[in-house]
């Protein structure tokens, strides 16, 4: 894709969401889109309290079905703050548990597979933020040991997203359930640091702060 096809491809978007908005009226429209977004990942209750009984999952861990990666970001509409998440199913990653600390993690996301509830929003996101033919994938990879005997965990690690690394850290809970290790968590991040610059048209801008999240179901390899 040119770059002037990208440039047209921006506009269209904030284009279509200013007219919705100008129909609707901002106000019904920011209602409408925050109840479209997904709420935050938090532990199932039916895979138990956060912490509990982790220490004995000793093993390597693979991610399965179940599990989701994606974003969250606030726009703002014609003075509307407007939350909007994207999320994706392809995601994939090993996780090692010992004596009750988690020694090494590697997790996968598909990037052009994550979607949010608007296409136009989503090809905007795959051909210019983030590139997805030459950046396909989203990468984070564990960089220092974490103790899960607790309910709340911190992962420190490294992001990378179209070819830039970072560190993060990320806020997580860590639950088991027999035969399954649940992991859910997020981290803010600055998308610029990525290469990812925020469109902003007047109407509508993007904010340049927002967090990546994450839920995992893992079984044991």
């Amino acid at each position: 894709m040119s770059g002037r096809t990208k440039v047209w491809v921006g506009l269209g978007v904030v284009v279509v969401l200013g007219a919705v908005a100008l129909v609707v009226g901002p106000g019904l429209y920011a209602d409408w889109a925050n109840d479209q977004a997904d709420a935050a990942p938090t532990i199932d209750a039916a895979t138990g309290a956060a912490g509990e009984a982790v220490e004995a999952q000793d093993g390597t861990w693979t991610v399965t079905d179940g599990s989701f990666a994606g974003y969250r970001v606030e726009e703002v509409l014609r003075g509307q703050d407007v939350t909007v998440t994207g999320r994706t199913e392809q995601v994939t990653g090993e996780v090692t548990v010992a004596d009750g600390e988690l020694t090494a993690a590697t997790v996968e996301v598909d990037m052009a597979s994550i979607a949010t509830d608007q296409p136009p929003r989503d090809g905007y996101f795959r051909d210019q933020a983030i590139e997805v033919r030459r950046f396909p994938t989203g990468t984070f990879t564990l960089t220092e040991p974490a103790d899960i005997d607790g309910a709340d965990v911190q992962l420190t690690g490294d992001l990378t997203i179209r070819d830039v690394t970072r560190e993060v850290t990320v806020d997580a809970q860590v639950a088991a359930d027999g035969d399954t290790v649940q992991v859910v968590g997020s981290a803010p991040i600055t998308f610029t640091e990525f290469g990812v610059t925020a469109p902003s048209l007047g109407f509508v801008t993007v904010e340049e702060d927002g967090f990546v999240e994450f839920d995992l179901r893992l079984t044991a390899s």
